[in-house]
């Protein structure tokens, strides 16, 4: 099979078109031949030498795919309501960037109907982590207030929808006024330029200085003071990215007083059972929003992934080139073949 592999640690460049063997299932397992990949800021992470590949995972880039079961464990295949030939997409550990991925079947989910395997590409990372994050860790509550630093991100514009469809007020965060206008757009109450304002100060005035009831925080660092200081009684921060600094210093005063929560988590090193059991939520409760068009994928811009496989740069290596320069609002997804 055809895949693109990290050469080294580097810039985009370093992701260079290969050929490996095809991958072969084993228990529990089903192999995808791939027609589409997301492409996630933890790749580009690990292209860089920052995110290490869990033990037993694929040292090839990618979080998630879309494409049809190719061949797998009969007996999982079944038990997940799955067959040989369905069209899926799947949250994988690694191995995303290539013609044939294996992923464990719990982490399988069918392709919602309407949707292209493009659109179905963009939807495992972002949606698993926002449903684990802001819904199972966080507690978000219909009628309650969210604030999404980074609303534009793939992460932000499906917590965004999701938060929406559930009932809640979203607020976001992001740095200039055409990305605070996309994300309102998308469906946020209200966006503020982190930029020109402060975003602890807009959320207690947006919300009549009661605060809001969680925050997903792709930042910390110094941020995590300000969060804490425009969290409601009882409120929730999660944290599931570090891009300001790992050291923050806060309040602990208002933590005791208010009763607040500081959480967060990482992904990708968590078992199959775990994932497993958040694609059966997103497949109970948030496939139904997507297929209904509650929901909406958000496609930025889509590469062939071994376009100039002969000269490089590879489409990849253009896609990571997009994801680092900022300038997008949703998904990046690498194709193969016919979508």
């Amino acid at each position: 099979m055809k895949c693109i592999e990290i050469r080294e640690y580097g810039a985009p460049a370093v992701l260079v078109p290969a050929e490996r063997p095809l991958p072969v299932p084993g228990v529990g397992e089903a192999l995808i031949r791939v027609s589409a990949s997301g492409v996630n800021r933890p790749d580009v992470l690990q292209r860089m030498g920052h995110y290490p590949v869990p033990p037993g995972a694929s040292d090839l880039p990618g979080l998630e795919v879309a494409g049809v079961i190719e061949s797998g464990d009969a007996a999982a295949l079944a038990a997940a309501g799955l067959a040989v030939g369905d069209r899926v997409c799947a949250l994988v550990a690694g191995g995303g960037y290539a013609e044939y991925c294996v992923a464990p079947v719990p982490q399988c989910l069918p392709v919602p109907a309407g949707l292209s395997d493009v659109e179905a590409a963009s939807l495992p990372e972002t949606f698993f982590t926002v449903w684990s994050n802001v819904f199972d860790r966080g507690r978000l509550q219909a009628g309650e207030t969210l604030l999404v630093q980074g609303g534009t991100s793939g992460i932000g514009v499906t917590a965004i929808q999701m938060a929406k469809a559930a009932g809640a007020t979203v607020i976001v965060t992001a740095g200039s006024d055409d990305k605070c206008a996309e994300a309102t757009r998308l469906g946020a109450d209200h966006a503020v330029n982190y930029r020109t304002q402060d975003f602890a100060e807009e959320a207690k005035r947006l919300t009549g200085g009661r605060g809001v009831d969680v925050i997903l925080d792709m930042v910390a660092g110094d941020y995590v003071q300000r969060e804490v200081e425009c969290l409601a009684e009882d409120g929730r921060l999660v944290v599931i990215a570090i891009q300001g600094g790992t050291r923050a210093a806060f309040n602990a005063g208002l933590v005791l007083r208010r009763r607040l929560t500081l959480t967060g988590s990482t992904l990708r090193p968590r078992p199959v059972a775990f994932k497993g059991a958040i694609a059966e939520a997103l497949r109970r409760q948030v496939w139904p929003w997507l297929e209904q068009g509650r929901i909406k994928p958000v496609i930025h811009s889509v590469f062939p992934a071994l376009q100039g496989e002969r000269e490089l740069p590879s489409g990849a290596a253009r896609a990571h080139a997009l994801m680092e320069s900022g300038q997008l609002v949703g998904k990046v997804v690498l194709t193969w073949g016919k979508t």
